[in-house]
């Protein structure tokens, strides 16, 4: 009884073995609060975007809401899967964290301001002006030398300290900048053109995980090539 049975147990063996192979991967990804690109309910267009490249190589994502600097020290921790939309090269001061060579998309780095006539043609152009940025952002940490900097810790914070007057310029991203200026209603304010540098923004994922990320750069490249990928970033403006 027993040997006839043994064939049907190892063909079960084998089938729950696959179905478990088969189950898609949860990453937990982190992310800031930045609509219209990322937001709390996971729909923002990046959101969106990253989730359908994740899917096509069957792995699920969900992404977690944090402040920017500790997002990027969980990730390197291990303490969640990976960090969203960061500029290149990050990995050399966050050992434990792998880029993703495929782009997610490209920032626009910008400063904001209310008072007409403000000028800003370079870094070196902010060091007479009262700065506020979001802390976290290393790119405005690398090159912002100006003597009068802020730094808070939301973009919602920032843009209504534009409002009230308390720095001479903001800096964001163009797309999502003109999302705050517009729903927080900022009177009588504007990007600075033209913008501070042009980015490549990337996905990075934590090292236990770098085997995934040759088919997700893939993915990404696909997308790019279908049409998809611009899909998820237009918008009415």
């Amino acid at each position: 009884m027993i040997r006839r049975l043994f064939p049907w147990l190892a063909l079960l063996l084998v089938l729950s073995g696959r179905h478990a192979l088969a189950e898609p991967q949860v990453l937990r990804i982190g992310t800031t609060d930045s609509p219209p690109l990322s937001t709390p309910d996971q729909k923002g267009m990046l959101d969106r975007m990253l989730k359908e490249a994740f899917s096509r190589i069957g792995v699920q994502v969900e992404f977690v809401t944090l402040p920017s600097e500790r997002s990027l020290a969980m990730a390197d921790a291990g303490e969640i899967d990976g960090d969203n939309n960061r500029v290149a090269g990050l990995q050399q001061r966050y050992p434990n964290l792998v880029q993703v060579p495929e782009s997610n998309m490209r920032y626009e780095f910008m400063a904001f301001a209310t008072r007409p006539g403000v000028r800003v043609n370079g870094w070196r152009d902010l060091d007479r002006l009262r700065v506020a940025h979001v802390i976290g952002w290393k790119i405005f940490d690398d090159n912002v030398t100006a003597p009068q900097v802020t730094r808070v810790g939301t973009a919602r914070q920032l843009f209504s300290f534009l409002d009230a007057g308390r720095a001479d310029v903001v800096l964001f991203d163009r797309i999502g900048g003109r999302y705050f200026l517009r729903t927080l209603g900022v009177g009588k304010a504007y990007a600075v053109e033209p913008p501070l540098a042009k980015r490549d923004m990337f996905l990075y994922l934590n090292a236990r995980h770098a085997a995934l990320i040759p088919a997700l750069s893939r993915s990404l490249q696909a997308m790019k090539a279908d049409g998809s990928h611009a899909r998820f970033f237009r918008t009415s403006e």
